[in-house]
């Protein structure tokens, strides 16, 4: 029997992808709350436990809005793309300074075509991005044990593509780090490829605790580097 998510949750997103119109929506919308929106809250309730024994300091908000499930809405103010719904789930766990503050966390991403897991910081702003960066300078053996162990790398990807890092070493900074490529990301963030079979399975909150327990170093290492606690 499925954890939470079910093939109907894909089926939704498959067809909203094909009939993505406020008149398709509003005729399907009882399927979003049946086989999307209540899996994914009840999903959130499920695993704030798990979450706390990686750390306290992340949230898993169980609300149908405004919580840890991210709004189904398109922005599409300033976007080419008008249609008005994400054909996809986003589940963030912040950390609970995250309101205030640049900060790390936890994600599940699910969509028919592309699920996965990440746990990080996206895109940080200028001065934080700094401070990781001085931390991975400064303490290699730290950062190398966070996110370059065997174990982890069988799993967790970092920076996969060239875009996602700047072109050069910030000024200031060792070109002959050992993990020079790192002092270029762009965004902190290790990604985990999921299967729709994981995400239907029976124990796929079980399996999301042990993965995110996966990253609690590089989340760790990130927290310490900004300030926060962790």
């Amino acid at each position: 029997m499925p954890d939470h998510f079910t093939a109907a949750t894909f089926r939704f997103l498959r067809e909203l992808e094909e009939n993505n119109d406020r008149a398709w929506w509003e005729q399907n919308k009882q399927r979003y709350i049946e086989d999307v929106r209540d899996p994914a809250v009840a999903f959130i309730a499920d695993i704030a436990g798990g979450l706390a024994t990686i750390s306290p300091h992340f949230v898993a908000d169980a609300r149908s809005s405004g919580g840890s499930l991210m709004r189904p809405y398109r922005d599409i103010r300033f976007s080419a793309d008008k249609t008005p719904y994400k054909t996809n789930v986003g589940i963030q766990f912040r950390h609970e300074a995250g309101k205030d503050v640049h900060a790390p966390g936890f994600y599940v991403h699910l969509e028919p075509s592309r699920c996965f897991a990440g746990a990080g910081l996206w895109s940080p702003e200028t001065a934080v991005a700094a401070a990781i960066r001085r931390a991975i300078d400064e303490d290699p053996a730290g950062w190398g044990k966070a996110v370059h162990d065997a174990k982890f790398e069988r799993t967790w990807s970092l920076g996969d593509q060239e875009e996602d890092r700047l072109r050069r070493v910030p000024a200031g900074l060792k070109a002959d780090h050992a993990y020079v490529d790192d002092l270029r990301l762009k965004s902190f963030v290790a990604g985990r490829r999921l299967t729709q079979r994981e995400v239907t399975s029976a124990d796929f909150t079980a399996s999301m605790v042990k993965s995110f327990k996966e990253t609690g170093p590089l989340v760790r290492f990130l927290c310490r580097a900004i300030g926060l606690p962790y």
